[in-house]
């Protein structure tokens, strides 16, 4: 079989957090002194079933144990700078990381600071490893929009300086999909992909309302939308990219398995599927290892696999020359000879 970390892809959906190394998030943790979650030691990574009453929140607590450790720019310029390097590993030549600068805001200076530090960042690792990067600017879902309508503005007067998209996260079941419209007006009108959250947690409904409210070019999971024939059909016209995570989507009870992840059956209908891998941090599956999984548990072949990585590279922000050359190496991996199987560890 031919060598998955030698297939040119994109990352598309990427969480800054997520992306910490697990020997990163112990080593600041005992620097600061702080006692962390059990489930976030778990080697397997955790396991949270976000469908029950009181998932979500347990899975947010998760996470923002993991995000406390990154209390100043040296601990987020560390984490940008790992992600960049774990992505050139995995083989990804473009890579879109996604933050809620509010999150950080307050331990870095307010929100320029913030995308500006990680602007510069990605810029500078990208640089020296190889990978093109670009920023999605998220907001939170459960805030009031007024909150998304800001930090679109800050998207927006970054666009063209390395932010590329705007996006909608945390939990899906909160939260009137309608009542951030403008925000992605003003993010759209500035040239920036419509990148929100939708059919994870919810079904084709939130798929379309996505599509609807917010004009969504991309979504976040969407694999709820192989509910609905008539959604699929829709998302195959638009081209709407589903950025599709099968081991965040096992792990957090969206689907019972990875294999049940429905890669096949979107694509079979025409719709682009970008492989990702969420939060690699809680569930200790980076890219690579989407991608193994899609050969070893989804059983496609390496064609379908360069399919995949294809539809990522078409459905990224990099520039028009960049997706023209990492297409045509796309092709030139799967007409390489095929050798042995080659061992991928995760990430």
């Amino acid at each position: 079989m031919r060598d998955l970390r030698a297939l040119p892809k994109a990352h598309l959906h990427l969480h800054l957090t997520g992306g910490m190394r697990p020997a990163t998030l112990l080593d600041l943790a005992a620097a600061q002194g702080r006692v962390l979650p059990a489930e976030l030691l778990e080697p397997d990574g955790a396991r949270v079933d976000v469908t029950l009453r009181r998932g979500w929140p347990r899975f947010q607590r998760l996470y923002d144990a993991a995000r406390a450790l990154l209390s100043g720019p040296e601990q987020v310029r560390r984490v940008v700078r790992e992600v960049v390097e774990d992505e050139a590993d995995a083989g990804s030549r473009w890579l879109e990381l996604q933050v809620d600068p509010t999150s950080y805001a307050p331990f870095l200076g307010g929100l320029e600071a913030t995308v500006e530090l990680v602007l510069d960042e990605l810029a500078s690792a990208g640089e020296r490893h190889g990978v093109g990067t670009g920023l999605v600017v998220a907001a939170n879902r459960t805030r009031h929009p007024a909150e998304a309508e800001a930090l679109a503005r800050l998207a927006r007067r970054h666009a063209g300086r390395g932010v590329v998209g705007f996006g909608l996260s945390n939990d899906e079941t909160r939260g009137d999909t309608a009542a951030f419209a403008k925000a992605f007006r003003l993010a759209r009108d500035a040239g920036l992909v419509a990148v929100p959250h939708a059919g994870e947690l919810r079904g084709p409904r939130s798929v379309r309302e996505a599509l609807v409210h917010l004009h969504a070019q991309r979504l976040g999971h969407g694999v709820r939308a192989v509910e609905d024939p008539a959604l699929l059909e829709e998302l195959a016209a638009r081209q709407v990219v589903c950025e599709v995570c099968p081991s965040s989507n096992a792990a957090l009870g969206v689907l019972p398995s990875v294999e049940a992840s429905p890669v096949r059956a979107l694509r079979a209908a025409g719709v682009p599927v970008a492989l990702a891998a969420d939060d690699p941090l809680l569930f200790r599956s980076g890219l690579l290892a989407q991608y193994e999984a899609a050969r070893t548990r989804l059983g496609l072949s390496d064609d379908e696999l360069a399919d995949l990585a294809a539809c990522s590279v078409r459905g990224s922000t990099a520039p028009p020359e960049v997706r023209a050359r990492l297409l045509a190496e796309v092709e030139g991996w799967t007409a390489a000879p095929v050798t042995g199987m080659m061992p991928v560890g995760q990430e």
